[in-house]
């Protein structure tokens, strides 16, 4: 029998994600969700990674109610999120009562397949949701987030893998955020990591240096079990690549999918004229759709560049963009070169313009990359120079153990602080994500009268007020 991929698609979360800065609207997506359940996809990433900040920062949603929307309307198909291990979908590290809570409440409403990541891969910050995952029976996929630096080897990633395995994970993705994992290194990868753990391997990537189809053709030849891709009105670019053109030629290379052809291309159809009206709008910029090799030099994922480009405009300085990309390995390397993959994308990206825009290196430093210099976000891949530390945050003590074990839990008390604002604990995690934006959306949800008239500026997903 001829082997079978499966082809899970991103069209509702990581494609528009990428694209246009997570501004698919759950309207835009009812329609076709009946379709989409119809097609075969052995999942569809649906939610998680940068969705429940902006729906409720921009598209005035209710993430769990968009969850259970589509969870309805899509009842056979596996839906999927992206979950930042102890980061959950936020900016800082939570308590693990709130990861537990999270998790358990993700389940409930839908999310079949968990694909979680630390954007160190620091295995100490996937142990709470991944055990939190296990405890539901739903699918606990450990990501490792692929970099290249080096530290970021192939031993040094099959080693990861083996203890992901070890760790209890049911399957394993190479995340590849940046679209940079070649062919070559990318069957390697994938042979290594099915004779280390005997467990399925996924591959993602991103078509933002070019390389991407390439990347998949190889990893199946290799043995991986499924692939990410994004229906083709929202592919390519800084996306996944067209899930029509490799369903169709892996069929023609003697392997099966699963996938009705003829309704995926109903879907597509759909999606040209959602695609169309946000062409319109100026919300998916062109810069977004064609491939840029120099991505294989500054390795910045697709969300990232999308979410850059739309910040930029916003403080009207677009033509600071390539400065700010040319910085951005710079702020890498000071770093001690981790993975740019949120958080850690949005905080050297910020870091990066923060540079450009002053005119001075570290003139001004965020209070995220201090904390992770302090170790609160884990350890990091490579030793940072420790004179470099001590001139962003002097001789303060730095973690060096679990970070969530200095969080003692908050659970409990972040629901006394909201009080009647939240009526149920989907509301209170709502607000422990995005302590004010949270509490900003469920006040207008609420009391819409008392809707802060003006939103603080943002850039690259922090607040600057």
């Amino acid at each position: 029998m001829a082997r079978k991929i499966g082809i899970t698609d991103t069209i509702l979360r990581d494609a528009h994600q990428s694209l246009m800065a997570t501004r698919m609207s759950i309207e835009d997506m009812k329609p076709i969700l009946p379709l989409l359940d119809e097609i075969g996809y052995v999942s569809l990433e649906c939610w998680g990674g940068a969705t429940f900040d902006a729906c409720i920062r921009f598209l005035n949603e209710n993430p769990w109610e968009r969850l259970r929307t589509m969870k309805k309307l899509a009842p056979n198909t596996p839906l999927q999120m992206l979950l930042r291990g102890q980061n959950l979908l936020g900016y800082r590290h939570y308590a693990d009562d709130v990861v537990e809570r999270f998790v358990e409440l993700a389940a409930k409403n839908g999310v079949d397949i968990f694909r979680i990541f630390d954007a160190l891969n620091d295995p100490r910050n996937l142990e709470t949701a991944l055990r939190a995952v296990k405890k539901t029976g739903k699918e606990a996929q450990l990501a490792i987030a692929y970099t290249i630096s080096d530290v970021h080897t192939a031993d040094y990633f099959e080693e990861l893998g083996g203890t992901f395995a070890e760790m209890g994970a049911d399957s394993i993705c190479i995340k590849d955020m940046a679209g940079i994992l070649t062919p070559t290194a990318c069957g390697d990868l994938v042979k290594r990591l099915i004779a280390k753990t005997q467990l399925p391997i996924i591959v993602h990537t991103h078509c933002t240096s070019g390389i991407a189809q390439l990347t998949y053709q190889a990893a199946i030849e290799a043995g991986a079990a499924r692939i990410d891709t994004a229906l083709s009105p929202l592919s390519e670019g800084t996306s996944q690549p067209a899930t029509e053109s490799l369903v169709l030629n892996f069929q023609e290379e003697g392997y099966t999918t699963g996938i009705d052809v003829k309704k995926m291309g109903e879907a597509a159809n759909y999606f040209r004229a959602v695609r169309d009206k946000y062409l319109e709008n100026g919300l998916l910029g062109p810069k977004m759709l064609m491939p840029d090799p120099r991505a294989l030099i500054y390795q910045v994922p697709g969300g990232m560049l999308s979410n850059m480009y739309s910040q930029l405009k916003q403080a009207n300085a677009t033509d600071r963009y390539e400065e700010v990309l040319q910085e951005v390995p710079q702020v890498r390397e000071d770093l001690g070169f981790p993975p740019l993959v949120t958080p850690l994308s949005q905080m050297v990206g910020t870091q990066a313009a923060m540079n450009v825009l002053t005119g001075e290196r570290y003139k001004m430093v965020s209070n995220e990359v201090k904390a992770y210099l302090l170790g609160e976000y884990g350890k990091s891949p490579v030793p940072i120079d420790a004179a470099f530390i001590n001139k962003i945050v002097g001789d303060k003590p730095r973690i060096t153990d679990r970070p969530a074990n200095h969080i003692p839990p908050e659970f409990e008390r972040l629901k006394q602080e909201i009080g009647s604002l939240a009526e149920n604990d989907e509301e209170v995690l709502t607000y422990a994500l995005f302590p004010q934006v949270g509490k900003d959306f469920l006040t207008a949800q609420k009391q819409p009268e008392l809707k802060a008239s003006t939103e603080p500026i943002k850039i690259f997903g922090y607040t600057r007020r």
